[in-house]
């Protein structure tokens, strides 16, 4: 039960009376009158709320006086002397000369000679005009070959260009002379004959072969602008049998941005066109002539994304055999896609690609001389390339490429060596001594490693191997198209002033078919046998100037086969000087 403040004060006040009635009850006390005063009941003042800004009187306003403060300094006498620092000293490595121009002059066994020099000179800032001369010239002198067999290959070259803020440019005149000699004639050739008629046939046979080649090519790119980039290039070949080809080609690159990704698109033109004189058996009353043009647009764009990178495109191309009016379209994939496993220790790729590649006359001659005038050109149609693979690297001195591939080509170009007979009205190239060019529907599964090591800044090596497998549709063989082909080489530094090198490579057999028409009921496919060639180098730099060099090539004097009939020269030495120079 609760009881408020004024009945417990009311309650006090009687019972103080009570007792004092109490205790003078035996002693009478006069009567007296008591006031009794209203309890005291407190309560809370109002409250004056505070102003957010206080006013200030007129002396808090007053404007402040500024006071300036003085110190009073007097030195102080120390003997403290600190001592001098002294740099480290750095020695600073000398930073090697770059010549602009080099001339490089060689001889050697077999009539050998080499010759090359390249000068360059900056008309302005950015203008700049130079030149390039080569020469490799040889006698022949290879063993068992009753033909003349030196040749001889000279070029020159000449360009103009200039680097502008906005666009770089450049113009390139190229002339070639190059002479072989078709003298792979067979073992057997003129067994049938009496030893004077084989005599009188062979010493009949002229079999030098010239080759010619002008080229007038340019190239242009832009720094900002869609058009990212220009190749243009004309070749006029021709060679000593009336042959002659025209070839042109251009490839414009579009490049510009969608959606932070780039947009690549590569625009192609690519004409050839030309004519042979004769066909291999001299049958034909007018010349052989071929042509195509082909039209190509290749759009492609990247996405990234962490540790995927992706390439996705595709090849559209238009055909036109100008000649016979058969026109074809093809279209390609072009994909790539890497992934990063094990950051750059190892990288995962793969993809598909297809390309419609233009054979030449002229690309024919610079893989294999030694080819008749009487070609069947035709593009080859490669459909697609599937390939997939690990690179990346063992140390950080180590690296290494695997890969796997598999490709269907239709008209895959093969040379095979010409049949022959051995009658004295043939052409100088129609005894067995020439190659033709065959084409088949093919397709290639193929292996490839590579590992390349740098031991040190002396010291750098590298192999690397395919191996294949080859299956055709209507040819018996994948004629003169190796299984095996290995290649190694290591350089080092032997001292600040010695260097040296070696090159191996081991290619393995090869299958080619040639008969003569006078015995093809025995017409069989012939092995050419693997073989493997060591070369070596080795120099000295008698200053920045001046290096003298040797080199020995085939060092195991293997006369092989490159081709069927065709030995190579055995052991070979050079010796030459390099002289580096500038205007």
């Amino acid at each position: 039960m609760k009881i408020n403040f004024q009945n417990k004060i009311i309650l006090s006040l009687l019972l103080i009376a009570f007792q004092f009635s109490f205790a003078q009850k035996k002693e009478q006390i006069g009567t007296e009158t008591v006031n009794v005063v209203k309890p005291y009941t407190p309560k809370i003042s109002d409250a004056n709320k505070v102003k957010e800004v206080p006013e200030l009187d007129e002396e808090g306003n007053a404007k402040k006086e500024s006071i300036k403060y003085s110190i009073f300094s007097f030195p102080v006498a120390s003997t403290f002397t600190p001592s001098k620092g002294k740099a480290e000293g750095v020695e600073k490595e000398k930073q090697a000369h770059l010549f602009k121009n080099y001339a490089t002059f060689g001889v050697g066994n077999y009539g050998t000679f080499i010759g090359e020099l390249f000068v360059n000179h900056d008309i302005s800032n950015t203008d700049y005009v130079g030149g390039m001369f080569r020469h490799h010239s040889s006698e022949g002198g290879i063993k068992n070959v009753a033909l003349e067999n030196r040749f001889y290959d000279t070029s020159l070259d000449l360009m103009y260009g200039s680097n502008q803020k906005d666009v770089s440019w450049n113009l390139d005149l190229g002339y070639q002379n190059q002479i072989y000699n078709w003298y792979g004639l067979p073992s057997e050739f003129g067994n049938t004959l009496s030893a004077q008629d084989q005599v009188m046939l062979i010493n009949g046979i002229d079999p030098q072969q010239t080759y010619r080649t002008i080229t007038l090519g340019g190239n242009v790119a832009f720094s900002e602008s869609i058009l990212n980039k220009t190749s243009l290039k004309y070749s006029h070949f021709s060679d000593a049998s009336g042959s002659s080809e025209n070839r042109f080609y251009a490839k414009p690159t579009v490049e510009f941005d969608v959606m932070e990704s780039a947009v690549k698109t590569d625009l192609t033109v690519d004409y050839v066109g030309g004519s042979f004189d004769k066909n291999y058996l001299n049958t034909n009353v007018e010349a052989i002539k071929y042509g195509f043009t082909n039209f190509g647009i290749s759009p492609s764009f990247v996405m990234q994304e962490e540790d995927w990178t992706l390439n996705i495109g595709a090849a559209v191309f238009y055909s036109m055999d100008n000649q016979n009016s058969n026109n074809s379209f093809y279209v390609y994939p072009k994909f790539n896609a890497s992934y990063k496993v094990v950051g750059d220790l190892m990288i995962f790729y793969a993809g598909a690609e297809g390309n419609l590649k233009q054979n030449s006359y002229q690309d024919f001659v610079n893989e294999n001389p030694f080819l008749s005038p009487t070609l069947s050109i035709t593009p080859t149609d490669q459909q697609y390339d599937i390939f997939a693979g690990l690179k990346g690297k063992l140390t950080n001195n180590v690296s290494y490429n695997v890969k796997a591939s598999y490709v269907n080509e239709r008209n895959k170009a093969l040379f095979r060596s010409n049949d022959y007979n051995e009658s004295t009205g043939n052409e100088d190239y129609a005894y067995g001594n020439s190659f033709q060019v065959v084409y088949d529907d093919m397709k290639t599964l193929s292996f490839y490693g590579e590992l390349k090591a740098d031991f040190s800044e002396d010291v750098t090596f590298g192999i690397n191997g395919t191996f294949s497998s080859f299956t055709n549709d209507f040819q018996q063989e994948a004629w003169n198209m190796p299984a095996i082909k290995i290649n190694s080489n290591l350089d080092f530094n032997i001292t600040e002033k010695w260097f040296a090198g070696t090159n191996v490579f081991y290619v393995g057999e090869r299958k080619d078919f040639q008969m003569n028409t006078a015995f093809s009921a025995n017409a069989a496919p012939v092995t050419l046998k693997s073989y493997f060639d060591v070369n070596a180098n080795v120099g000295f730099k008698y200053s920045d100037r001046l290096t003298a060099f040797a080199r020995a090539n085939n060092i195991t004097n293997n006369a092989y086969q490159k081709w069927l009939n065709y030995p190579v020269q055995g052991f070979q030495v050079i010796l030459g000087v390099n002289y580096k120079f500038d205007f």
